[in-house]
């Protein structure tokens, strides 16, 4: 489920707005800068594709995309449970990458093809924090403090969208907001 929860930076447990309702979501997005939108999805998905049939299967939306907003790079990101402890590590590892606040030189530019993620963007001493579920597409302004959180148990896949190669790379703030806040876990645990 696509959820929307915003917190003041400095009250954590503090919920101003929780909704899953879209058009609220989009709009409380909208009003600090970020673009987040839907498409519509071709197919159900197990988790098991390669980037390659993600990407053939979007190909339109995503030569459209490319054209309207001059993006030139596209990859898909993804992560899918596996046996072994050393898929744990992995996982681990690639949580942790970006659980740290970070911002970007150009815009941060996702699909979710399949699987859950969320966006937590720190504006204007408020957090958003975004889950993010197949059909979403999210676009956060270069330059906006934020964190990504896979989960405990990372499934999903993203078409990532950059003008430049190095696009993905983040800009480390050094503030350690994200530990005080509601992991995608706990924020998912909250409904049920």
């Amino acid at each position: 489920m696509t959820l929307l929860q915003i917190m003041p930076d400095h009250a954590p447990d503090e919920v101003l707005l929780r909704t899953d309702d879209e058009h609220r979501i989009a709009e409380a997005l909208r009003d600090c800068g970020v673009a987040f939108r839907r498409w519509d999805l071709r197919t159900t998905l197990t988790g098991t594709e390669s980037s390659e049939d993600l990407l053939a299967l979007y190909r339109s939306e995503v030569d459209d995309l490319c054209t309207r907003e001059g993006l030139r790079v596209v990859d898909v990101a993804q992560l899918r449970p596996e046996p072994g402890p050393e898929w744990e590590e992995k996982a681990r590892q690639a949580r942790s990458t970006f659980l740290a606040e970070h911002r970007h030189a150009e815009d941060e530019v996702r699909f979710f093809v399949h699987g859950t993620g969320c966006f937590y963007l720190h504006v204007e001493g408020t957090v958003y924090a975004v889950v993010c579920t197949a059909g979403d597409l999210l676009s956060v302004p270069a330059g906006t403090p934020h964190w990504f959180d896979m989960g405990s148990r990372p499934q999903f896949a993203a078409i990532r969208f950059f003008r430049e190669e190095d696009g993905w790379v983040g800009d480390f703030t050094g503030d350690t907001i994200a530990a005080r806040f509601p992991d995608l876990d706990a924020l998912l645990a909250a409904d049920a």
